[in-house]
């Protein structure tokens, strides 16, 4: 296959990256810098632009996979919630377009999302089919699904990745929690009854290589393994896999002091138990189903 894709270097593409080169495919990556050598093509979706020469570049790719973003974490100013809606709606929205509009159109649009199109929903259980919510984040996602449209209306196959929390050691939440918990400070986050979704990124890589494969995958997928954990249960299998205790708390108000309000309740202490309804119904096998065994296979 010809693939391009946004956000090459980020943890999840360069491990997409590395999976579709491995096999062999040719990987395209979207730039906003001047590109460097020919696998290079440089848009400029900040100003709505992608320009001729080098869309004529992408004329005949099979696949597109759309990635980048503004981080989610840290403190939500206005300007950084500008930042987080336009760099995934508007760049969604000039990519999709683009694609409609080539000459050969691409078999399949993967674009991610966040199962943060939830908001948080306390213990229920939520599928694909489960209501939007509606908070920031939910807006978010749901306008970020919907600037896929033209690529849809013009019969390109559209996958949206809701993805959760993605484990890896090398990057993400996980990296970021791993020295704390082996200097035995590690804990739950507020009262640690909110259920985080989650799943390996050696199982998104499979999953995104899945659904580009699978051409009855359509429409959105729950990227998170079947077992979603509450918080206080991922301090507890985290510390076991770290062999330290994991009983320090950090309390809600703190992360919130931290965060400030809105962006701490619609992160880390959001609760959201999203299983993956549509890819185990297509037959995808998931390698880390369970928490204890999936940490304790990364931190090996």
């Amino acid at each position: 296959m010809k693939v391009l894709i946004s956000g090459a270097n980020g943890l999840i593409g360069s491990a997409i990256v590395k999976s579709l080169e491995d096999d062999g495919h040719k990987v395209l990556r979207l730039t906003r810098s001047a590109p460097r050598n020919s696998l290079e093509v440089q848009w400029q979706p900040e100003k709505n632009v992608f320009p001729p020469e080098e869309r004529d570049k992408i004329i005949g790719i099979d696949a597109a996979i759309h990635l980048a973003g503004e981080p989610i974490m840290g403190r939500w100013s206005e300007e950084k919630k500008k930042r987080i809606y336009e760099s995934r709606v508007a760049s969604t929205k000039l990519l999709s377009e683009t694609l409609a509009g080539l000459p050969q159109l691409p078999r399949v649009f993967l674009c991610a999302s966040a199962v943060g199109y939830y908001g948080s929903c306390g213990d229920k259980i939520l599928t694909e089919d489960s209501a939007p919510g509606d908070d920031f984040l939910a807006e978010v996602c749901r306008d970020w699904e919907d600037a896929a449209d033209a690529a849809r209306n013009a019969g390109i196959r559209v996958v949206h990745t809701r993805f959760s929390i993605v484990l890896s050691t090398g990057g993400g939440a996980l990296q970021k929690m791993l020295l704390p918990f082996k200097l035995g400070l590690g804990g739950p986050l507020g009262s640690g009854e909110q259920y985080m979704s989650w799943i390996t990124l050696h199982d998104t890589t499979r999953a995104v290589r899945f659904a580009l494969d699978n051409e009855a995958v359509s429409g959105a997928l729950n990227f998170s393994a079947p077992e979603p954990v509450t918080n206080r249960a991922f301090t507890r299998a985290l510390g076991r896999a770290v062999h330290r205790p994991a009983v320090l708390p950090l309390p809600a108000f703190a992360l919130r002091l931290a965060l400030g309000t809105q962006s701490a309740n619609e992160t880390v202490l959001a609760s959201v138990r999203a299983i993956p309804e549509k890819l185990t119904a297509h037959g995808f096998q998931f390698q880390h189903s369970q928490i204890d065994e999936a940490l304790r296979q990364l931190l090996a």
